[in-house]
């Protein structure tokens, strides 16, 4: 037999190589890279990854390694274990990097690492958010790991990943700037069938520009002949080469194990790849094979395990093992434990024992993790669903539902929701097969079914968390455990919220409380008084809101529940901010951010910044609303993405409002590639709003097509407001104006019912007469007085609408009574700039200069349309220095034609693009595209012989275009044809 299997010369791979030395070069300078890194079994993953580390050590990029496995566990997963694998080399030698974590990152480490220790984690708003926070200190972790050299985090044998895994990884590719971290996943190609979990992760991943993917093909002839050559120590015969290559198919692990088992003297080479393994161990000694048949069942175990499941003393152990390493069936880790050379040989000595044999095997690795887990050390997670997957592969079932049980609660605790549901189903599996569960696990089936919704919902799956509630609520009496009841029905709730089915979800809230006995003030109380004042905050239900969010919060007070007291005061602050109450709603919220500090709940202080900034921007403070955001981000690490990204999302906000569009566009920034939920609405909706300031249509448009079908799905009217008012803004610039009214119906329509949200109604209102005013003076133009009278209707009612809004509002509502005052003017065809100068102070008041620039040029139009050209000229003077501060090139625009075809002196020199030709939109009048250049020309003052000059025609053809181009505007005269254009076809 050969000295070795494998070659110690590289064979091939220089291409791939090359690019993952890329992928490193790029992220030590600072662009973060994926690697995608696939190949069928035995092809030379692990082999290629162990050459780029070996290059590289001691140069100047050489990264920071950590690698980790998964294992394959056919009856669950261990949570993490990859990354389990990758950080432990860090505790064990105290990593200086770990010294320097936060505290609250060090807790949530420590629940995944006990030896790390930390302590518990504190605050908290609810279960979902400690995942986040765990994957956040794990980010913080590499960041500081960064610091000192490149980072490469490598999870080997992704197809085996568990759920929480994939959801890291997702994570922390998506949470990538500029970080000198490489994050390499490899995994076998032939084990993804076609729903394998693993295929979204990888679909996603491909998305983002960053991610790199490689996959390895087997050797061709000629690199089998050099790995034969180094492995043989001289040249291979043609027919050696060429029947390997033939039988292995260029796989080079298939080659070397054919090579280990027909080459040695003892018969040709076997006929498949699983023969080849079984020879080999079956020329392993007699307790070498017991030694390996007890690792083919526990994947990875350490001597003391293997001893005492296998029976030997531990001299003939070590010496069996021995052999087995020297035979290189099988190999020591850095952990100090032995697993097989490569996967394949496990499974096929595996897949090779007798039903009985494996189940002893399993049942005694059972037995004697179960005696470890006493222990209580670093490996106390592994231990616990080691302990429940061997006895459900030993059919123990009994021991087997205790031990799955428990292994839930453990996964629980490290916040891998997905394995928490995997181990909870599998326990409700088992239950009817056990006699007396209850008895066994100290607990009844409906707690079990609670814990397997509540990790359903927890992971995404909330149909089937509804689902178990519902049967939990079937088999539990409402009458002989009211208490218990009712908490079923709040997590019912929140499900449902979940689900979209959102007054299904207040009404089973509501029903929850009801249950509740009168001089009941416990926490559920309070939990269940809190989210019902939350939802109906969103929902723009503010009386109500308060009603609710004052009684939990007294209730919490009284209680002593600090967390409870933060979540209501700042409902509560929300709710009376919006009923005008600034000053008071204001410090309840102010008092909900520092009890969120005290209590280190990070997420909660970064919320309550944001909400108190925006808030403070629709009570009209617009600076102390901008202030507030950046204190917001000042007070929250960057590494809570999430929340970071809120802030800097209202930070991009509230500066538009403010006038500094420069920061608006720096905060918005580049689009995380997996932006989901509010978040994405939000970020959507404040693209298209900076969008359509800027006069990018399509980027506006593609923006808002993005953010439809969420909306369509929510029911917060800050939301349904804001889309509603962008989406008709757009329409109306391209002049779909039956378009543009649709959209301001539908988002009232779906706000009006039974909201106080005034703030939100205003914005669309007005939005809505811009749009009734433009309809009105097309009619006008175009001689169509029914469509002018259904034009004046609309503008009626909404006009009425803001006046209602804005007796019930404050100073912004106001602001928009007032540019709706000047728009209703407008439609009804009076030149009233006064009206619009009044509009423009308004939104002067509040610091908000866009609104007001834009009241500024309707002025000087109107100005210009009484032929008052001085005064128009000193407010488009005025209105177009704003708009270019702003960098708003449609108003700029808009100001230069209106300069030009008004012949007004501004005194400005025009700015690039001032003045530019406008795009075209489609023609409602049906002028000809000859016509419509005659047109433009007739609109600044041409005669007909100025026509044919410069239009290459003779005067009399000019003239007839222009008699033309009268009849079909409808008007009888060259400065009515002028006027028509101007608004309708040239701006």
């Amino acid at each position: 037999m050969a000295a070795r299997l494998t070659s110690s010369r590289f064979v091939g791979r220089i291409s791939e190589l090359a690019e993952l030395e890329l992928a490193l070069h790029d992220a030590a300078g600072g662009e973060p890279a994926v690697v995608l890194l696939g190949g069928e079994s035995g092809v030379g993953k692990t082999r290629l990854v162990s050459e780029l580390q070996r290059k590289l050590a001691g140069s100047a990029v050489a990264p920071l390694v950590l690698r980790g496995e998964s294992v394959e566990q056919r009856d669950g997963e261990l949570p993490y274990a990859p990354l389990l694998g990758a950080l432990r080399p860090l505790v064990r030698e105290r990593n200086e990097a770990l010294d320097k974590l936060s505290p609250m990152s060090r807790a949530a480490l420590g629940t995944l690492l006990p030896a790390l220790g930390g302590g518990a984690l504190s605050g908290g708003r609810d279960d979902v958010t400690g995942q986040v926070r765990l994957f956040e200190a794990l980010l913080e972790l590499l960041d500081l790991l960064s610091e000192g050299q490149p980072v490469a985090l490598v999870l080997e044998d992704m197809h085996w990943a568990d759920r929480s895994t994939r959801t890291f990884a997702s994570f922390l590719a998506s949470s990538l700037r500029q970080e000198p971290l490489t994050l390499l996943l490899s995994f076998r190609t032939d084990e993804l069938h076609r729903r394998h979990p693993l295929l979204p992760l990888l679909a996603e991943l491909e998305r983002l520009e960053r991610t790199r993917r490689i996959v390895l093909e087997p050797f061709d002839r000629g690199e089998v002949a050099e790995a034969l050559e180094d492995i043989l120590g001289g040249a291979p015969d043609d027919e050696l080469v060429g029947r390997l290559f033939s039988r292995g198919e260029g796989n080079p692990l298939y080659t070397e194990e054919l090579l280990a088992a027909g080459l040695d003297g003892r018969g040709s080479a076997p006929e498949s790849l699983r023969q080849a393994f079984l020879l080999r161990i079956e020329r392993l000694s007699d307790d070498a094979q017991r030694l390996a048949r007890v690792v083919a069942v526990g994947s990875r175990l350490d001597e003391r395990l293997i001893v005492e499941v296998a029976g030997l003393d531990p001299s003939r152990t070590q010496s069996a093992l021995r052999a087995a390493v020297s035979e290189q069936v099988l190999v020591a880790g850095e952990d100090d434990r032995f697993t097989f050379r490569h996967a394949l040989l496990r499974e096929a000595l595996y897949d090779d024992l007798l039903p009985g044999e494996r189940s002893e095997l399993h049942l005694a690795l059972a037995q004697a993790y179960e005696r470890g887990c006493e222990e209580r050390d670093q490996r106390e997670l592994e231990r616990v669903t080691a302990v429940a997957s061997h006895y459900a592969a030993a059919g123990e079932q009994r021991a087997a539902l205790k031990a799955t049980v428990r292994a839930a609660y453990a996964a629980d605790c490290v916040h891998a929701f997905g394995e928490v549901a995997d181990l909870a189903e599998r326990a409700l599996e088992l239950w009817p097969r056990v006699e007396d569960p209850e008895a066994l696990l100290e607990m009844d089936h409906i707690e079990l079914l609670s814990l397997a919704a509540r990790a359903h919902s927890q992971g995404g799956h909330s149909a089937r968390g509804e689902a178990l509630l519902k049967e939990a609520l079937a088999e539990l009496d409402p009458d002989r455990h009211p208490g218990r009841y009712s908490a079923l029905l709040a997590r019912l709730a929140r499900v449902q919220w979940s689900l979209n089915r959102l007054q299904q979800g207040v009404e089973t809230a509501e029903r929850a409380l009801a249950m509740l006995a009168p001089d009941d003030r416990g926490l559920e109380r309070v939990k269940l008084l809190s989210w019902l004042a939350r939802t109906r905050v969103l929902r723009g239900r503010f009386r109500e809101a308060v009603k609710d969010a004052g009684e939990a919060l007294s209730l919490a007070v009284d209680g002593g529940h600090q967390l409870a007291e933060e979540e209501a005061r700042g409902t509560l602050g929300m709710a009376m901010v919006s009923l005008g109450q600034v000053d008071e709603g204001v410090a309840e919220m102010r008092r909900a951010i520092e009890i969120a500090k005290t209590i280190d709940d990070i997420d909660a202080v970064a919320y309550g910044y944001a909400n108190l900034a925006e808030d403070l921007n629709l009570a009209g403070r617009t600076a102390d609303a901008l202030a507030t955001a950046h204190e917001g981000i000042a007070a929250v690490p960057s590494r809570v993405r999430d929340a970071h990204d809120w802030l800097a999302l209202t930070v991009s906000e509230l500066a538009f409002e403010a006038g500094d569009w420069q920061s608006a566009r720096n905060h918005l920034g580049p689009p995380p590639p997996w932006v989901l939920g509010r978040q994405l609405i939000f970020r959507q909706v404040r693209l298209a709003d900076q969008a359509l300031g800027d006069g990018d249509e399509d980027a506006a448009a593609e923006a808002l097509d993005v953010a439809e079908p969420l909306v369509a799905d929510s029911v917060e009217p800050q939301w349904i407001g804001l889309f509603g008012s962008l989406r008709a803004e757009l329409l109306r610039r391209r002049h779909d104006l039956d378009g543009a009214r649709a959209a301001v119906a539908e988002a009232l329509d779906r706000i009006e019912l039974c909201t106080d949200d005034v703030q939100r109604i205003a914005r669309v209102t007005a939005v809505g007469l811009v749009v009734e005013a433009d309809r009105a003076q097309r009619a006008r133009d175009l001689r169509e007085p029914q469509t002018e009278r259904d034009a004046l209707e609309h503008a009626r009612i909404h006009i009425e609408r803001l006046r209602a809004v804005a007796e019930d509002g404050g100073p912004v509502e106001r602001a928009w009574l007032a540019l709706g005052t000047a728009e209703h003017a407008r439609a009804e065809g009076k030149r009233d700039a006064p009206t619009w100068i009044s509009a423009a102070a308004e939104w002067d008041a509040l610091g908000r200069p866009y609104r007001a620039t834009i009241a500024r040029w309707r002025a000087a139009e109107t100005l210009v349309e009484v032929d008052d050209r001085g005064a128009a000229a000193d407010l488009a003077r005025e209105a177009l220095e704003s708009a270019r501060a702003l960098g708003s090139r449609w108003l700029v625009d808009q100001l230069a034609a209106l300069a030009g075809r008004a012949r007004l002196e501004l005194g400005v020199a025009p700015a690039a693009g001032d003045g530019a030709e406008p795009v075209a939109s489609e023609d409602p009048f049906g002028l000809t595209p000859r016509e419509r250049q005659v047109l433009t020309l007739v609109a600044e003052g041409a005669t007909n012989r100025q026509i044919g000059t410069a239009l290459y025609m003779a005067e009399k053809t000019a003239s007839v275009h222009v008699s033309r181009i009268l009849s079909k505007l409808g008007v009888r005269t060259r400065t009515q044809a002028a006027a028509v254009a101007h608004r309708q076809l040239l701006d």
